[in-house]
């Protein structure tokens, strides 16, 4: 068999493997996909991006298209079965990124989205019908062996990596011999989608509801656009006594509708039975192997973070694996991948179950019990979104004031001349430096380090918004990962120089020239 060379290789062709490989590629990445079915799944699963997801697809050139399949999300509201609140999470408050805290999506029109944007790239290739039967790697390169479904013949594939995006049965995990580790959460929910007709609007929440009630958990949610129509999703709990049969049928699907919506007020999409679950790989990485998104871990539903959680992985990788492929960086840095990675998808699992568990409660003394507990104050906050606690970060504590180091910067738009540029487009794929006061001139900046100089940005409101942000917390500059992550901090103006140099040096264990020096 002739071996076809590649530079980055991904199996799966779902949302995480698209924007992985369209990020890639735009950064002049060779990418070959392959995917065994022929078609996408045409009926949404996820619903949700976050700002930090929607502000990372936003650098690839998405915005246009993007806001016209997603709606910005509105109050998100657990009550009880007697519709009293336990816990309301303002997702229209303004976000770090710029716009609202989540986005409800309708998933396969952003797949064709992005999937339109791929195939304009010369320099990526989509294998549809082709399953990938064995992987492996030498001392440089990883191969794939994939079978066309179509002929049964085999063809071999060696790409520099080779990343498993293949779902929670991977291949590409199994190969490398990474274990789940499960956290314990297991329900099985009926998730229902729905286009509402103009007359049954009135009846339907618009906010996303988690109605814990112990006759039936119940989450009601936005589920994006599509064409024009709004769509709305269902998800009902299976309870102890009843079968799947019981459930996962449209006679079942219409009786736990029928509070809201009934058949001649919307059209029923789908109906499916998923069993939530949370489970994280104990290895993401083996040399020239890598997995993300659902290969790597699942999680349950309840904070709208499982694709997040994968375009996480996607936007954590291509700036570590394009910076190898360019020579930039040794492949040692993709350690730092499961070392930053596997910690804050961990915490993500964990907020997901501490609200997994307020939901799915079927006795009703329990959740009497749950419920007073609220009303009474005892129980324990949410816990905040999780942050970067590991690798590539600030460890000094001179770079580190109040902890910034690992939190996700802001984001603004800044005039530039006569142009309002986005500043995540100026710095998208570098590191860059934010100052709000002038660097002194015998500071000596690195080659490749964007400085961006905010006191000539004055003039946009948006820009006042970083400023603000950097005056609360008493910096005077601030040094961004390519993936917008607060490398680390400084509070006084003369310190800028010490924290470039120490920049230079957490990063020269990862260049790949020993005598790298600063310009």
């Amino acid at each position: 068999m002739e071996i076809q060379k590649t530079d980055v290789i991904i199996v799966g062709f779902g949302p995480v493997s698209a924007v992985l490989a369209l990020n890639l590629a735009k950064k002049g990445h060779h990418i070959t996909i392959f995917e065994r079915w022929t078609q996408r799944y045409h009926l949404p699963r996820a619903i949700c991006i976050d700002h930090e997801m929607r502000r990372m697809l936003l650098t690839l050139g998405l915005e246009k298209p993007l806001e016209s399949i997603i709606q910005p999300g509105q109050l998100y509201q657990w009550v009880n079965a007697d519709w009293k609140e336990l816990i309301t999470i303002d997702w229209t408050k303004e976000s770090i990124s710029g716009g609202s805290e989540v986005n409800f999506i309708h998933q396969p029109s952003f797949e064709k989205l992005i999937d339109e944007e791929l195939r304009k790239l010369s320099n990526v290739d989509i294998h549809l019908g082709y399953e990938v039967v064995e992987v492996s790697q030498d001392e440089h390169h990883a191969q794939v062996v994939c079978k066309n479904l179509e002929t049964d013949q085999l063809e071999e594939y060696s790409a520099r990596f080779v990343v498993g995006a293949d779902g929670a049965n991977s291949l590409v995990r199994q190969s490398i011999d990474a274990d789940w580790f499960n956290k314990g959460f297991a329900a099985d929910w009926l998730v229902v989608d729905i286009i509402p007709h103009g007359d049954a609007s009135h009846n339907i929440p618009k906010e996303a509801i988690q109605h814990c009630n112990p006759e039936r958990p119940t989450t009601i949610a936005p589920a994006g656009i599509h064409d024009g129509a709004y769509l709305r999703r269902w998800e009902f709990m299976r309870l102890p006594h009843e079968s799947v049969e019981d459930i996962e049928n449209e006679v079942k699907v219409w009786e736990l509708l029928k509070p809201w919506v009934t058949p001649d007020q919307a059209t029923l999409i789908r109906f499916k039975l998923y069993s939530f679950k949370s489970l994280i790989s104990q290895k993401w990485r083996q040399d020239h192997i890598l997995i993300a998104g659902d290969a790597a871990h699942v999680m349950p539903p309840f904070m709208g973070q499982g694709m997040c959680a994968g375009f996480r992985d996607a936007w954590n990788l291509t700036w570590k694996i394009s910076g190898v492929l360019n020579g930039d960086y040794e492949s040692n840095i993709l350690d730092t991948y499961f070392e930053e990675r596997s910690p804050h998808v961990n915490d993500v699992i964990e907020l997901s179950m501490f609200l997994g568990k307020i939901i799915c409660v079927s006795d009703q003394q329990e959740a009497q019990q749950r419920d007073q507990a609220f009303f009474d104050g005892l129980v324990p906050p949410m816990p905040d979104f999780p942050e970067l606690t590991q690798g590539i970060l600030a460890q000094h504590p001179l770079f580190n004031p109040q902890q910034l180091a690992g939190k996700l910067s802001p984001h603004a738009y800044l005039q530039c001349g006569e142009q309002t540029r986005r500043l995540d487009d100026l710095i998208a794929g570098h590191f860059s430096l934010l100052t709000i006061q002038a660097i002194a001139e015998d500071v000596r900046i690195p080659e490749g380090l964007v400085v961006v100089d905010l006191l000539d940005k004055q003039s946009s409101d948006r820009t006042q918004f970083i400023v603000n942000f950097m005056q609360q917390h008493h910096i005077q500059a601030m040094l961004i990962r390519p993936d917008f992550y607060i490398f680390g901090a400084v509070e006084q103006r003369q310190q800028i120089g010490d924290l470039i140099e120490y920049f230079e040096e957490t990063m020269q264990q990862y260049r790949t020239s020993a005598d790298y020096a600063l310009a």
